[in-house]
């Protein structure tokens, strides 16, 4: 089984099991944190991947780690984790689980590039028209980038609005060498 759908599997059912227990807040916290940690320090994840450590020892070493930083209900899952060998699937299981949580919540996550900073009125305006767009609510990470020159450009997934200045220059031009 590929690590991704793997991830996923345990992904999903945690966050089954946590909205039946009604806790799904408690555990979006505890994986926040985790996820922190397991980012700024490559020794951890790289001790969770090793074959060479045995599960046990790497459920130990998480329950240091995190002992009173997450509940116990995540210490469980860390410790099923390691039992079933796949302790190194960890960040990835986050990351699943902060997917599927937004899939199942309407959520979607946005990419906004433009080549100035916009406002507040024309970031709730662009915002609003990418949830019409997508039919859900839109959680968007804007961020510059200069050399758009004007325009933004948009991810969502896989998808990419690109209405900059950049990309018309391009596209003219493309236009141009076709019909000389």
């Amino acid at each position: 089984m590929s690590s991704t759908i793997a991830s996923r599997r345990y992904a999903k059912a945690l966050l089954d099991v946590a909205e039946e227990g009604g806790y799904v807040d408690q555990m979006v916290n505890d994986l926040d944190a985790v996820r922190e940690v397991v980012a700024e320090s490559r020794d951890l994840l790289t001790m969770l991947r090793s074959p060479v450590v045995n599960g046990d020892l790497k459920a130990r070493i998480l329950k240091e780690v995190f002992n009173g930083a997450v509940s116990g209900k995540t210490m469980l899952f860390f410790e099923l984790l390691c039992r079933k060998k796949r302790a190194g699937l960890l960040a990835d299981v986050i990351e699943e689980f902060s997917a599927l949580r937004d899939e199942r919540g309407g959520v979607v996550n946005v990419d906004v590039t433009s080549a100035v900073k916009l406002n507040d009125e024309q970031s709730r305006k662009l915002i609003n028209g990418l949830s019409v767009y997508t039919g859900k609510k839109v959680r968007a990470r804007l961020s510059l980038d200069e050399h758009l020159i004007g325009g933004v450009k948009v991810q969502i997934g896989d998808t990419i609005l690109d209405n900059t200045v950049v990309h018309q220059l391009e596209r003219l031009k493309h236009a141009l060498g076709e019909e000389a």
